[in-house]
């Protein structure tokens, strides 16, 4: 990783701070992915309340983007990623105070808030670091983060909650929170910078636009339409997956399925980062898309542990492929002080698929069994897929030749200040 050895040491220093207390984030969160679920049903949740209670989650994420990225960008990236410590340290103890469906949906939306905050800081502030050169090696290296923390959580959770006692587990995930806002304060942020004035006329009048008017345009909401199917598939079946190899009587620990994705995941990164620089940023994200089209058409299919594996696997790369490079690709195409509100709008389509996917899957799940849901989310990914190599640049031919590396994406920005 030579290409931290090239950055002053107060910007290497940090980005080593911010990586481990991202670290301790995604291991507190993501402990619950298995386990929450079973905790709901322990004191009594259907499926579709299960699904109803996970879903919360994005609807605390959803309205907190509206305010939090405008923060990120004139109050600074730092605050917004303490915001997101800070929910992240007290909502775990909220599942123990409130063990009441009601309630719990209270608690699951108010620690969506946290992923709002601290991947919006987060994000910002690694661009904001990262020479336009190095952007995707860069942001490839620091989003490890998450994979990386996917692999710990999980089988710490599922470890933790054996026995059906979940209090060890949600005082360990509030202390982990509690670790990443104790790191998060040692962060050095660099001042926001603003972008050459050599742009074309076109790209300055896109720069312009209000938030609605970035909504609606290609550059924004092909991407954040991408995201949204993502949190729609990527929802469903952390949500419900753990309940599927419970059905199928899988000798499987759920949490195993998320920490194999997260290595898969890390070694993707490893090296997809940088490629992305030489080879350009579509063609990775139609990769990973297909990586879902896949996944979900083996877990549709599957009656044995391996393939559950090799599911873990390609979901996995999928995810880390896809995630870093839309937020590379979005980094690409803004300046510094517009991405808190452009990582909120495109990440956004994420955080409402993940809404909707709980009560829609759920009753998917519900009545027609979690394998058809599974055929709908490879149906979901396909749709991505096309979408994506059609009109994420300027015409059908364009996109295609940028979705598979043929060409340079047109809505990026050269010149920038960094």
């Amino acid at each position: 990783m030579k290409v931290f050895q090239t950055l002053e040491p107060a910007r290497s220093r940090s980005l080593l701070i911010l990586f481990v207390s991202a670290l301790a984030f995604w291991s507190g969160l993501t402990a619950l992915l298995p386990t929450l679920p079973l905790y709901i049903q322990s004191i009594g949740g259907t499926q579709q309340q299960i699904g109803f209670v996970m879903g919360a989650f994005a609807l605390g994420l959803l309205p907190s983007r509206l305010w939090l990225g405008p923060i990120a960008d004139t109050k600074g990236r730092k605050i917004v990623v303490l915001i997101g410590a800070m929910v992240a340290t007290i909502a775990p103890l909220g599942y123990l105070l409130f063990p009441q469906i009601p309630l719990l949906m209270g608690v699951r939306a108010f620690h969506g808030i946290s992923v709002a905050a601290f991947t919006i800081g987060y994000s910002a502030l690694v661009a904001d670091i990262a020479p336009p050169e190095k952007r995707g090696e860069l942001i490839g290296y620091m989003s490890l983060s998450a994979p990386v923390g996917m692999a710990v959580g999980p089988a710490l959770g599922g470890f933790l909650q054996t026995g059906n006692n979940y209090i060890p587990l949600f005082m360990i995930s509030s202390s982990l929170g509690f670790l990443a806002w104790l790191g998060s304060n040692f962060v050095w942020e660099p001042p926001i910078k603003r972008l050459v004035n050599d742009i074309t006329t076109e790209k300055v009048n896109q720069l312009k636009l209000g938030f609605w008017q970035l909504l609606k345009s290609r550059p924004v909401a092909v991407p954040s339409f991408v995201m949204f199917m993502l949190g729609l598939i990527f929802g469903s079946f952390i949500i419900f997956l753990p309940l599927f190899i419970k059905n199928i009587d899988a000798e499987f620990n759920p949490g195993l399925f998320y920490s194999v994705a997260a290595i898969a995941s890390f070694a993707v990164r490893l090296s997809s980062g940088k490629a992305s620089d030489q080879y350009g940023r579509g063609i990775f994200v139609t990769i990973g898309l297909l990586c879902y089209v896949v996944c979900m058409i083996l877990l549709s299919q599957t009656h044995h542990v391996y393939l559950v594996v090799i599911a873990a696997l390609i979901e996995g790369s999928g995810a880390g492929l896809v995630m870093p490079m839309v937020i590379t690709m979005m980094t690409d195409r803004f300046p510094p002080d517009q991405r808190g509100q452009i990582f909120s709008i495109s990440v956004g389509g994420f955080d409402f698929g993940m809404a909707i996917a709980g009560p829609t899957c759920g009753s998917v799940a519900e009545y027609f069994g979690y394998r058809n849901m599974f055929v709908l989310n490879a149906g979901l990914a396909a749709i991505a897929v096309v979408v994506f190599l059609t009109l994420s640049s300027k015409s059908i031919g364009h996109s295609w030749r940028f979705g598979w590396g043929k060409e340079a994406d047109i809505y990026a920005i050269k010149n920038e200040v960094n």
